[in-house]
């Protein structure tokens, strides 16, 4: 049965090292450290119980983030760069991660590689870590012997990847956060406010503004058993909402209806020309076919309209084809992207032709959600200041008649 065993070694520098191993016993233990190239210093079994361990909780603490996995790359290329054999440099990689899910994975990618796999097919093992993408790139540099340089042009991609990320959340976090206190705030005022205000008309009998029996009633239904029966509706509307958006058809139909609405249908197709630009680039300038890379491009564009022109594109481009005159044919994709395509083919520089329309894409999208974001601002102050306003003039409407019954001459 497989032990883990904790270490203390030093490095050819002399530099102290502690890690964890896992192994049948201190012997194999040392072996492996010896092979490495480090010193043993004290090996001993690790404790089954962990009380100071983290806590993992399934689909939240095992996830692998992007920039982690961008910062991997550059390290490993650094190390394969300066000479270092694949096996040492995993090993040292392994103790550098903060990342706890990467770094075992990083250690079970090395025990595969120690036994003799590639390193392309070890880390296809590990697909919760490494995209299709990775592992294609990475299978190609092996092939090529320039394992290096795709690891430093995989880790440019994800970072770019992961700044990208960033510019579209922040576009749509303002205003989800804004919507979210306005129904907070006009739910307390239905709940506490509106209340008081029922009870002080009752008293007067006297007949109310249509605005103000509509916030009235609304108050009512929020505060009965209604409320409830509303609540598990929208959320089992949602469910399926989000039931139907996975399957096929309704996926089909939701990113169709994506690119359609407008102001963000625009972004989320730049956005996707963007994701089938910068994919199908660094692939294609890793040496690995066209048809291949269209197919590993469609998996992840982000949007199936556009995933759906890559794929045609790739039967196209099967049957003789240029990609350039495959792409023409298809609406989803800008005329900008066929001409730089088809300039690329001419010159036999289509690789870095995509990458130049992924930087055009990028500044685009850095554009629109500078736009978005300063438009949206004022736009939501506007709508939070009606909300609330509607709900407190309907409620004082009111107490205007009756001021004006009460003042002489009224």
């Amino acid at each position: 049965m497989t032990t883990t065993y904790d270490y203390k070694v030093r490095d050819q520098a002399g530099k102290l090292i502690k890690g964890k191993l896992d192994a049948d016993s201190v012997p194999l233990v040392a072996t492996r450290l010896r092979d490495m190239g480090y010193l043993p210093i004290e090996i001993k079994q690790g404790s089954s119980i962990d009380l100071h361990g983290d806590i993992n909780i399934p689909g939240l603490t095992d996830r692998v983030r992007l920039k982690d996995v961008a910062t991997m790359s550059r390290l490993l290329a650094t190390m394969v760069a300066a000479g270092l054999t694949l096996v040492r440099a995993l090993s040292v990689l392994a103790e550098q991660l903060d990342s706890k899910p990467l770094r075992e994975a990083v250690l079970e990618v090395r025990s595969e590689v120690e036994r003799g796999s590639s390193f392309s097919s070890s880390l296809e093992k590990h697909p919760k870590v490494f995209t299709p993408i990775y592992v294609s790139m990475v299978r190609a540099g092996e092939a090529s012997g320039q394992l290096d340089s795709v690891l430093l042009r995989l880790a440019s991609r994800i970072e770019k990847q992961v700044e990208l990320r960033g510019k579209v959340r922040s576009a749509f976090t303002y205003p989800i956060v804004v919507v979210c206190v306005v129904v907070v705030i006009v739910t307390a005022m239905m709940i506490f406010v509106v209340p008081t205000f029922k009870h002080l008309y009752s008293t007067l009998h006297g007949k109310l503004p249509t605005p103000t029996q509509i916030v009235i009633d609304i108050s009512s239904t929020i505060a009965s058993i209604w409320s409830i029966a509303i609540v598990a509706a929208l959320v089992l509307l949602a469910i399926g909402v989000l039931r139907w958006k996975r399957s096929d058809s309704g996926g089909d139909i939701w990113d169709k209806l994506k690119l359609r609405v407008p102001v963000f249908g625009p972004l989320s197709l730049k956005i996707a020309i963007s994701r089938f630009s910068s994919t199908l680039s660094v692939l294609l300038q890793a040496g690995i076919g066209i048809i291949e890379a269209l197919e590993i491009t469609a998996e992840n564009v982000g949007n199936r309209v556009v995933a759906k022109a890559a794929r045609d594109a790739q039967a196209g481009v099967r049957e003789g084809r240029s990609l350039g005159a495959v792409l023409s044919g298809f609406p989803v994709i800008p005329s900008m992207v066929n001409q730089m395509v088809e300039t690329g083919e001419e010159s036999g520089t289509v690789g870095d032709m995509l990458g130049r329309v992924a930087t055009f894409y990028d500044n685009e999208i850095d554009a629109t959600v500078g736009s978005l974001t300063s438009l949206l601002e004022p736009a939501l102050i506007v709508f939070m200041g009606a909300c609330v306003g509607t709900i407190v003039v309907s409620l004082y409407l009111p107490m205007f008649d009756y001021v004006k019954l009460l003042t002489p001459g009224g």
